[in-house]
């Protein structure tokens, strides 16, 4: 490693409460659950989280509620060493949270509540300016006002910050504004829902990348979950694909590539073996349950990558 990058991570911070439970009640019916998880996550935190647990120095620019779950969320990050100045507390709103009922066949039913997240606005861009513009690169996603995203978007071009957009969850995007940014890096469904070209295989996400990139956007990297990533640009594309893995939960591998790739790239790798360096990780965090529990803490994962990288 060659330099501990700087990573500012714009975006979401949610507490996700988990109930375990025979079956979901009927309408009326009160019942009993049988085991209940209550853990940190929310795009951006995750994201903040896996970059920082690889190694870099993280800033988070985010809101959290006046609730209980606020001073815990902020708690959270000072306990991870993730700089949390510029997370506010809001009054007269909730922290972002996800009560999630889960049934014995692993079905389940959620209701995201974005609560604070909703109130993240530009001039937070604004009050976080100079810790910005000392980043060397800024991470942002969708579970945020999408006017506060396209403005960050702006404020990094301007000030020839390196930024990365993680356009999640999926929805329509103004093509206008991703030409500013440097790497565009959707999943399936989300490359889907912005280009609207169908990705089933490698080649549809090749055709998908080629439309992004004719907006202006540097790089589009598709992750393609157990087919690897397919990474894009003007000179050409390659498909580097996954580390064979026993997965056991999916559930914030998305984030996990995201924010390692962020720190990787931010060191000095090469894109590509950032990409390779991303897949590894994301492909790590599949072993264990949750999201930001399942995150890998950078020794573990250069152990992981001595024993894999040559496969």
């Amino acid at each position: 490693m060659t330099k501990r990058p700087r990573i500012a991570v714009v975006g979401s911070a949610n507490v996700d409460l988990t109930t375990f439970t025979a079956h979901f009640p009927k309408p009326g019916e009160t019942i009993f659950g049988q085991k209940f998880d209550l853990g940190f996550g929310g795009k951006g935190a995750n994201q903040a989280v896996a970059a920082k647990l690889c190694g870099a120095e993280v800033f988070m620019v985010a809101h959290v509620g006046d609730d209980l779950f606020g001073p815990a969320t902020i708690a959270n990050f000072e306990k991870l060493g993730i700089d949390a100045s510029h997370v506010r507390q809001i009054s007269g709103v909730s922290t972002g949270v996800a009560p999630i009922f889960v049934d014995p066949s692993g079905q389940n039913r959620i209701i995201v509540v974005k609560g604070a997240n909703d109130t993240l606005k530009p001039s937070d861009i604004d009050a976080a300016a100079e810790v910005l513009k000392s980043a060397d690169c800024i991470v942002l996603q969708f579970e945020i006002p999408l006017e506060t995203v396209y403005y960050t978007i702006k404020f990094a071009r301007k000030h020839k910050v390196r930024c990365i957009l993680n356009p999640a969850p999926a929805q329509p995007i103004d093509a206008n504004v991703i030409g500013d940014l440097d790497f565009l890096v959707p999943n399936e469904s989300e490359a889907e829902a912005i280009s609207g070209r169908r990705v089933r295989d490698i080649d549809g996400a090749k055709k998908c990348a080629g439309q992004l990139l004719s907006t202006g956007v540097g790089r589009v990297i598709v992750t393609l979950g157990a087919n690897g990533s397919l990474l894009a640009g003007a000179e050409g594309m390659e498909h580097l694909p996954a580390f064979p893995m026993k997965s056991v939960d999916s559930t914030g591998a998305g984030d996990a590539f995201i924010g390692s790739f962020a720190t990787f790239l931010g060191e000095g790798f090469s894109e590509r073996e950032a990409v390779r360096r991303a897949n590894l990780y994301a492909g790590l965090s599949t072993t264990g349950v949750g999201t930001q529990k399942s995150f890998y803490d950078r020794a573990r994962f250069e152990a992981e990558w001595a024993k894999k990288a040559k496969t």
